[in-house]
């Protein structure tokens, strides 16, 4: 049997706190360890607890969950954090995100969508919630195009290759990785390690990082369809037309 997922509650509302330690406890395969109703006891009882997620809410006193999430990313870079929050504006799931939140969920989401995001998490995977999804697309899509991006091969940020910065593309368009290796005519396992070295390069930790980057520094825009083909042979030059009968 394998070993319940241990959370650490963080939310400044003891209703909630409450609330959320008996919705949680009636869920298999997952086990409260705790909760704290700020940031800065969040982290404490983080680092004495070892918890494999902490949900953490945004809004609290003495030290908000982005800094708590940025501090946890910082000292305990094992424990992963999930948001929960009443707040879905852009900022917020932006913020949350950059400070290395590796899910982030409204507070209408429910005890199954709750755990679905625990698992999800805990498998090293990213979850946002459905309703806040397009909020991140459209900051994103706003930030300003960093300077010498698409269309230009000099200067790729971060020491990324045209073929590293065109499967980042890829990714921000939201092709999956079998996607990918059929648009690029490649092995799945080619674009694995692809990925594996965007995410070293730009010091991303998910998808949903690597599509901030990429919008951020206007590389969402490339596609396979813009790199050039290689050069194709010379054309040939038609046969010369038979010679005609020897003059007498």
């Amino acid at each position: 049997m394998s070993q319940p997922i241990r959370v650490l509650i963080a939310d400044d509302q003891r209703v909630v706190r409450e609330g959320l330690e008996m919705v949680l406890g009636l869920l298999p395969g997952v086990e409260v360890v705790g909760s704290a109703g700020d940031g800065l006891e969040a982290v404490d009882l983080a680092a004495s607890l070892h918890p494999d997620i902490v949900l953490m809410d945004l809004r609290m006193p003495r030290c908000d969950g982005v800094e708590a999430t940025r501090v946890l990313r910082e000292r305990e870079p094992e424990i992963k954090v999930v948001v929960l929050t009443t707040y879905a504006d852009d900022r917020s799931v932006l913020d949350a995100l950059r400070a290395g939140a590796r899910g982030y969920l409204t507070k209408h989401a429910g005890g199954a969508q709750i755990r679905e995001a625990l698992e999800q998490v805990a498998e090293n995977r990213a979850i946002i919630d459905p309703a806040v999804q397009h909020h991140l697309i459209d900051a994103i899509a706003a930030a300003p195009t960093a300077p010498g991006a698409p269309g230009q091969a000099p200067g790729l940020p971060a020491g990324l290759t045209p073929r590293e910065a065109e499967v980042l593309a890829l990714i921000a368009q939201g092709l999956s990785n079998t996607e990918i290796a059929d648009r690029l005519v490649v092995s799945e396992g080619t674009v694995k390690s692809h990925i594996n070295h965007v995410f070293a390069k730009i010091d991303a930790r998910d998808r949903a990082q690597a599509v901030s980057y990429a919008y951020q520094h206007g590389l969402a825009g490339a596609s396979a369809a813009a790199t050039p083909p290689p050069p194709g042979p010379a054309p040939v030059p038609p046969p010369a037309p038979p010679a005609g009968p020897p003059r007498p």
